[in-house]
């Protein structure tokens, strides 16, 4: 155990990344969770939909890369609730696709307006040199994380 590296999980990148994606993604789920009973993971597919309609729900769990099992929940409790509509697939009658109802469509283009307003008070504290090196970073990590996990 003496020869094995120590892991300082405040200095983990994947740890803060997690911590921060929590962080922001409950800030903002605070000022659309009551009002309108949506849950994180049933706000990430709304959105998802909103961008790409008729989507099936393995679609959306890559698109999100959410566990299929949470993007199924969110799927059901969103039908249950009306906020999304589920047909079958006219080029495959085998698949279902996904689109957001009427409703969900109401309710996303309310939310929308509050998650933007949470990520500019976010980003406010970085000056524009700094959200493009953000930017930058970002779309960096996420190929070469998408690239390694294409070989595990």
């Amino acid at each position: 155990m003496n020869d094995t590296p120590r892991l300082q999980l405040d200095r983990f990148l994947p740890y803060r990344l997690s911590v921060l994606s929590n962080l922001v993604s409950s800030a903002i789920a605070g000022s659309y969770s009551s009002r309108f009973g949506i849950s994180i993971p049933e706000w990430r597919v709304m959105a998802v939909l909103a961008m790409q309609p008729e989507l099936s729900a393995a679609q959306v769990a890559e698109r999100t890369a959410m566990d299929k099992v949470a993007v199924s929940r969110a799927v059901s409790s969103l039908l249950e609730k009306g906020r999304i509509e589920r047909s079958v697939s006219p080029g495959d009658r085998r698949r279902s696709i996904l689109k957001l109802s009427a409703e969900g469509t109401r309710i996303y283009r309310e939310v929308v307006p509050l998650a933007l307003r949470h990520e500019q008070s976010l980003l406010d504290v970085l000056d524009a040199a700094d959200r493009d090196a953000l930017e930058r970073i970002l779309d960096t990590l996420l190929g070469r994380a998408r690239a390694l996990g294409d070989h595990s």
